[in-house]
């Protein structure tokens, strides 16, 4: 494992959003409710940069007491990266698709340490020749 410094914590948290490329590898780091996720750049449904998509809040459809919809809302509460390829959509805490719970961004760990945001890469694996 390689743990790599991506800037003061500070800065960072003043963005939502940064996206860095360490060693050929792209990861999103976000920032939200004083907390810092990181994921790979790479959307697991055809393979695009949903790292750089537009965040927006999470669109939900409200329910009248008869069943009917009342229209659309946004959240309060959660964020989302929309894939700029195809839409796709992923919670920027827990990297998870709202409706398809197996379809998942590739968490990054990312921590805190003495005023720096840190991510650890795991180890590159080599195919032999």
């Amino acid at each position: 494992m390689t743990d790599i410094s991506v800037g003061s914590s500070a800065a960072l948290a003043k963005r939502q959003r940064i996206v860095v490329e360490i060693d050929g590898v792209s990861i999103g780091i976000y920032h939200r409710d004083g907390a810092f996720t990181a994921f790979l750049n790479r959307c697991p449904h055809m393979g695009g940069p949903v790292c750089q998509g537009k965040l927006m809040p999470r669109t939900l459809e409200r329910i009248g007491a008869d069943g009917g919809s009342l229209g659309l809302a946004f959240s309060k509460t959660d964020e989302h990266i929309v894939c700029p390829w195809h839409g796709y959509e992923f919670d920027t805490r827990s990297g998870r698709h709202p409706a398809n719970p197996r379809l998942r961004l590739t968490p990054v760990p990312v921590r805190v340490a003495a005023g720096e945001v840190i991510v650890t890469l795991p180890e590159r694996r080599h195919d032999a020749p």
